[in-house]
């Protein structure tokens, strides 16, 4: 046990060792003798030199404690990584950059100048504990040498290990043997000795990376991957790690070899460098290419990447984005451009010019907490550009069930959204990808209001929504639904019985010209519930509708609609009254409510009804969701007129011991006036919707989830006299501990007034199963039954953990090609391969087209 020196300050180091218990020093010094100040001034010297031990070990560990980090934006298609939950870093302490040590001995060894904290030893200081079985601090040659089970957590929650360490007092040099360090993001990385010189660099020798967790069962069995480095060098000016004579290895298994490779350092989020190299199959127009990107980090604010693409045949084509977060949003722009060496390869297509490219833009940006405006734009030097060379939505093969664009959006917005309200106001260009600009509408503007009085009128709630459009197109849209040969010309063609066409040939999608419709409409509801238990719910609503429509007189359009200016005020006031008795039953085994529902719906006819475009409300599925709308229409364009009744039972079943059974059916009856959905208009919406009828179509859907693994539910319509299927969707899903399918089956009746000539039927189906603990399969599948084939399907398997992806899929997805050719069917390999920290890369290759 060391004796304390006589004369020396009572706080200066306060030693408590008795029985091997820890000594506390502390450098807080209290007033001394004038008569010690001599040997109190020597004395201090060497408190800042246990003060700077700390520092030098925490400077030093953190400066060389090394991660490989990523270079620029990450991103990933596909499988994601299982990301460590990260390390809850440890509550900062202050001390007024004092350091506290305790060790079970120190010893002064004043001949040599040295204090020596030895068993158990451990320091605080800033933030910085340092665990060690030996520290010593060399006064003479200001020297620190720390040994045995050293351990260094920081303020960030990062942990080094190591076994000897010496360093300079001001830590600018020195060496760590047998260094080894834990991150917060769980990285890790080791290595034989490291040496620091002229404060700027660390050299690590035989180095060590991974950003995999050790085997649980034998922490000395090789990581799943890990890449090594003969040296590693980390400028601490430049921030970088330098690998000299690196390899990649798997299992412990060399993969690969690089004689230099250099990143980020681990205080480096964002560095200017290169990304991992793409490669893109190409096509026999293109060749195929190599994309090397760069990412440039600007500064903290904005940054940009630039991507190349070198192509065999096209030669360069040129890709840039950048990117910038201001303080109340943020936006990008990306741009492409290439001068194509050989154009004739797209001789006959929109690709045939010399120079090609576009330019894509978004942001947004916030008012304040509730009011956001933004935009996005699109703009193509030729409407086949983004197809041709897979770029932005052509880009990603993994969509496999979703038919890739027709057409890009340009718009600017803004946006509101209350505690009751929600307005939205925007301008949209849609750019078509098809070629046919001169069929699409521009638009400006579309707003949207909605609201609901926070405060009872009459005792009831009031609401109120308005919609304003403005839209033009240059040329009308017609859509033959005949098989019969030359069916433009059928549309085109004048016709002396104006509407004769409609049924059989043609359907007018969009109207050339100017339309503008403003509509408003109030509404007001309050419910009763008397004393047997009936709920009466009376509600009363108007809406107005101003519509100006200048319709150019193109060829065949007069078949449909009158040309030149039409100005129409469609006023509709509505009252109403909805009735529900629920019964309930409880048993044993649980309750069943059983509820009635009756709707009387009193209005005037639908004026104007097919004599205006429909540009908004071209489809109508009648089912048990809609059954007890007031108005049936999906938009603003047509309104429900005539007297209507719309009645069913609805049942809930609850099981005490879980699970539901949710049912409903019913029917919707046309009382009087004219029944809106059998008016033929440009669209023929309503047609074959089941409504057209006096007496609807039965509808139905029943809801059944026996847990929470299982859950099934069946929709259907069935013709109000034959009972025969019109329109029948099941659809079952599971979701297991490891693995989740779900199926749905559907069957449509033909359609002849809406294009639908045949019958239509089919199953989707797609599931996941987790075959081990990281390895996962998935697959979707759509069967055509009444073709009896798979016209699409995708199946891969991978393999996921926190700190690699590996997944390989075959996908099935639609290509098009220039002017009216129908989309084929292609099919495409695609790889997957992710190393967490480091680089994520996929390859996709196209196989023949089928």
């Amino acid at each position: 046990m060391a004796a304390r020196p006589r004369g020396w300050p009572d706080r200066l180091f306060g030693l408590a060792v008795s029985g091997g218990r820890l000594v506390t020093v502390s450098t807080a010094l209290q007033p001394a003798s004038s008569a010690a100040a001599p040997r109190l001034a020597a004395r201090v010297s060497r408190v800042a030199a246990m003060r700077r031990l700390g520092a030098a070990i925490a400077g030093l560990l953190i400066a060389g404690a090394a991660q490989l980090g990523a270079t620029g934006p990450a991103s990933a298609q596909g499988f994601t990584y299982n990301q460590p939950a990260p390390r809850p870093k440890p509550p900062r302490v202050p001390n007024d950059n004092q350091m506290l040590v305790q060790a079970t001995e120190v010893d002064y060894d004043y001949n040599n100048n040295r204090v020596s904290a030895v068993g158990n030893v451990q320091l605080y200081y800033n933030g910085t504990s340092v665990e060690a079985d030996k520290v010593i601090y060399d006064q003479k040659t200001k020297r620190l040498h720390a040994e045995g089970n050293i351990r260094m957590t920081d303020a960030d929650g990062k942990i080094t290990y190591a076994n000897v360490m010496d360093l300079s007092d001001d830590y600018r040099d020195g060496f760590v043997d047998s260094l080894h360090v834990d991150t917060e993001d769980s990285t890790r990385m080791a290595a034989t000795r490291a040496d620091r010189s002229s404060g700027n660099y660390t050299v690590f020798e035989n180095g060590v990376y991974t950003a995999c967790a050790p085997c649980k069962d034998d922490p000395k069995k090789p990581p799943l991957w890990q890449v090594k480095g003969m040296r590693i060098i980390h400028d601490q000016v430049d921030k970088m790690l330098y690998f000299e004579t690196a390899q990649f290895e798997f299992f412990g298994v060399p993969v690969a070899y690089l004689p230099y490779f250099s990143t980020p350092d681990p205080t480096v989020k964002r560095k200017s460098g290169f990304l991992m190299p793409g490669y893109f199959p190409g096509t026999a127009q293109t060749g195929f290419g190599v994309e090397v990107p760069y990412y440039w980090a600007i500064a903290p604010d904005y940054d940009a990447t630039f991507t190349p693409r070198f192509m065999t045949r096209q030669g360069v084509l040129l890709q840039g984005e950048f990117r910038q977060r201001l303080v109340d949003g943020a936006y990008q722009i990306r741009a492409y451009g290439i001068d194509q060496l050989d154009p004739g390869a797209f001789a006959g297509q929109p690709g045939d010019r010399q120079f090609r490219g576009g330019v894509e833009t978004k942001g947004q940006f916030a008012v304040n907490d509730k009011w956001v405006w933004g935009w996005d734009g699109v703009f193509l030097s030729d409407y086949f550009f983004f197809s041709d060379y897979r770029l932005a939505q052509y880009k990603d093969l993994m969509n496999s069930f979703i038919l890739l664009p027709t057409e890009a959006i340009s718009q600017l917005y803004l946006t509101g959204v209350g505690n009751r309200s929600f307005f939205d106001v925007r301008t949209i260009y849609y750019l078509s990808f098809s070629g046919n600009q001169q069929q699409v509408p521009v638009i400006y503007p579309v707003l949207d209001y909605s609201n609901v009085f926070n405060y009872p009128i009459f005792g009831g709630e009031v609401s109120y929504k308005t919609n304003f459009v403005n839209l033009t197109r240059n040329d009308a849209v017609f859509d033959p639904i005949t098989t019969l040969a030359n069916t433009n010309g059928l549309c085109t063609a004048a016709s002396a019985d104006p509407m004769a066409r409609l049924p059989t040939q043609c359907l007018l999608r969009g109207i050339p010209g100017t339309y503008t419709r403003l509509s408003a409409e109030a509404q007001w509801r309050r419910s009763f519930t008397d004393s047997a238990g009936e709920i009466w719910t009376p509600f009363v609503s108007v809406r107005a509708d101003a519509i100006n429509a200048d319709i150019s007189n193109q060829p065949g359009v007069a078949n449909f609609l009158p040309v030149g200016d039409t100005q129409a005020l469609r006023v509709m006031p509505t009252v109403g009254l909805e009735y529900r008795y629920p019964f309930i039953n409880s048993q044993p085994w649980g309750s069943t409510t059983i509820e009635p529902i009756a709707q009387v719906i009193i209005r005037p006819n639908e004026s104007y009804a097919g004599k205006l475009p429909n540009e908004d409300a071209q489809s109508l599925v009648f089912d048990t969701t809609n059954l007890f709308s007031v108005d049936k229409f999906s938009g603003y364009d047509r309104v429900e007129g005539g007297g209507r009744a719309n009645v069913g039972v609805q049942s809930t079943t609850q099981f005490d011991r879980g699970g539901t059974v949710k049912v409903l059916f019913g029917q919707s009856y046309q009382l009087f006036g004219l029944n809106s959905f059998s008016v033929r208009d440009v669209t023929n919406t309503g047609i074959d919707s089941g409504l057209q009828k006096t007496a609807s179509d039965y509808v139905s859907s029943v809801e059944y989830s026996p847990n929470r693994t299982y859950t099934f539910s069946v929709r259907s319509r069935f013709d109000e006299q034959t009972w025969n299927v019109q329109r029948l969707e099941a659809e079952a899903r599971a979701n297991f501990d490891r693995w989740s399918v779900s199926m749905m089956y559907g069957d449509y009746a033909a359609q002849p007034d809406l294009g639908y000539l045949t019958r239509r039927e089919g199953i989707l189906a797609s599931g996941s199963v987790k075959l081990a603990t990281n390895w996962v399969a998935t697959g979707s599948v759509r069967w055509d039954l009444v073709a009896n084939n798979v016209n699409q399907y995708v199946v891969g398997a991978g393999y996921v953990d926190d700190c690699f992806v590996l997944a390989a899929n075959y996908v099935t997805s639609y290509s098009y090609t220039a002017g009216g050719t129908p989309p084929v069917l292609g099919h495409a390999y695609m790889l997957q391969l992710g190393l967490r920290t480091i680089a994520n890369t996929s390859v996709s290759v196209a196989a023949t087209g089928q």
